[in-house]
């Protein structure tokens, strides 16, 4: 989940001043932490507290109210601050950037999906992104992440353009997305958009084209847009595939303060003992 908050922090100052290069300082002084960062802490929050719908409801009330000014969208930033607990049936971005936890609960020691974290996927998405869309662009962001923690941790970890292969070819075929065009053809064109089908594949392909943590973070900030959420989702995957050097986490923890820290030292542990 740390490449999430990694892609958020270092795409923060770029979401309103695009920038179409890959050639830019990765952490500047003024980068800080958005929604994607303390969404993402509040759906591990929530899995560690049990992962039941209620959990993610509590997890995301609790951490969004503790940051009330990180930056949510309109619809979310309502339902945050109400006693409402429906969903609203949004397809926006958000459902993905912050479903990178439930993919660290899979166990990756087989080659099949399990059911348990893709469960856990939908219903992260499901307490507020209830819309087809916003459903699909979390489970195929959790499919990706799995697959990378599989694949380049198994045997075929010495092939990556085969790896990358199969998980283009699995998310195309499982959900629907086109991940056919490159990054110097989305770039020209690509403006901000919120939605998960405008946000999501685009970030794959960020992922695809990388040939590291970095270049992935990169190549997704280059392609301008929603930058932060972005750089979250294409973070989340290259993190499961390259891991993060030790210096780039050292760094982005420099940006957060002790009640998101202390959820990262906790999820280190949970998820180890999983």
């Amino acid at each position: 989940m740390l490449g999430a908050i990694v892609g958020d922090i270092v795409g923060s100052v770029y979401e309103w001043n695009n920038i179409k290069t890959k050639d830019f300082s990765l952490f500047r002084d003024d980068c800080f932490f958005t929604d994607d960062t303390v969404m993402t802490c509040a759906v591990a929050e929530a899995i560690m507290n049990g992962g039941q719908k209620d959990d993610f409801i509590d997890a995301m009330k609790k951490y969004g109210r503790r940051y009330p000014n990180a930056d949510y969208g309109a619809r979310f930033n309502r339902w945050l601050m109400t006693d409402n607990r429906e969903p609203y049936n949004s397809f926006g971005n958000g459902s993905a950037m912050r479903v990178s936890p439930c993919a660290w609960v899979m166990d990756a020691t087989t080659g099949e999906l399990p059911s348990e974290g893709r469960r856990h996927a939908q219903l992260s998405s499901e307490v507020t992104h209830n819309h087809p869309e916003g459903i699909k662009g979390a489970m195929a962001t959790a499919d990706a992440i799995f697959m990378c923690r599989y694949y380049f941790g198994g045997d075929g970890s010495d092939n990556p353009a085969e790896i990358k292969r199969l998980i283009k070819e699995h998310i195309e075929k499982e959900y629907g997305y086109d991940l056919s065009k490159t990054l110097d053809e989305i770039r020209p064109t690509y403006r901000f958009n919120e939605t998960c089908q405008d946000t999501v594949p685009q970030a794959i392909v960020a992922f695809l084209e990388s040939t590291d943590f970095e270049d992935a973070i990169r190549n997704a900030i280059s392609l301008g847009g929603d930058s932060d959420t972005l750089a979250a989702i294409t973070g989340s995957i290259a993190e499961a595939a390259y891991g993060i050097p030790d210096w780039i986490t050292d760094k982005v923890y420099t940006y957060l303060d002790e009640p998101l820290k202390d959820v990262l030292r906790r999820w280190e542990e949970f998820v180890v003992i999983k």
